[in-house]
């Protein structure tokens, strides 16, 4: 026995024998949808924000290894706050204007900013940054090294 087609839902254009104008305005709200994922990210400060960084944090024994990608953004317009348990980045950068003839301008000024709990407590006097490439990279000494973890066999039962 063959399944029942689903009904689709009944619109006033449907009711009224129009299924051209449902998916006129079905492909309508599509665009846009698809034309606001286009828009950058403003934060409260209204400024556009860097598409979301990616950031690895990783733990090296003695020390936990972060790298963030901060595109755009120079050495000078970036500050690191740390404490024990957490590091906080933030940067702006600001286009300087200069006297040009503009048709159509599109570069803005952006901010960023997150921060990022750790695992373990740090050294917060001990931490050093690095900028290459667009790629933040920062070492964070561990106050207490982590051991490196014994392999134990667990039966299964």
């Amino acid at each position: 026995m063959a399944a029942k087609p689903a009904k689709k839902p009944k619109t006033p254009t449907s009711m009224l024998g129009l299924p051209e104008l449902d998916r006129v305005f079905e492909n309508f709200r599509k665009d846009i949808e698809r034309s606001f994922m286009t828009f950058p990210k403003i934060d409260f400060a209204g400024f556009p924000k860097i598409p979301d960084s990616g950031c690895d944090v990783i733990d090296e024994g003695k020390q936990i290894r972060m790298r963030m990608n901060v595109p755009g953004l120079k050495k000078n317009e970036i500050n690191l706050n740390v404490t024990d348990k957490s590091i906080e980045v933030t940067g702006e950068h600001k286009e300087e204007e200069k006297k040009k003839n503009y048709l159509r301008k599109e570069r803005h000024s952006m901010s960023y900013y997150q921060t990022i709990p750790l695992s373990e407590k740090i050294i917060p006097g001990k931490v050093k940054a690095k900028l290459n490439d667009g790629v933040l990279d920062v070492v964070l000494p561990k106050s207490k090294p982590t051991p490196s973890p014994k392999k134990r066999s667990v039966k299964v039962q």
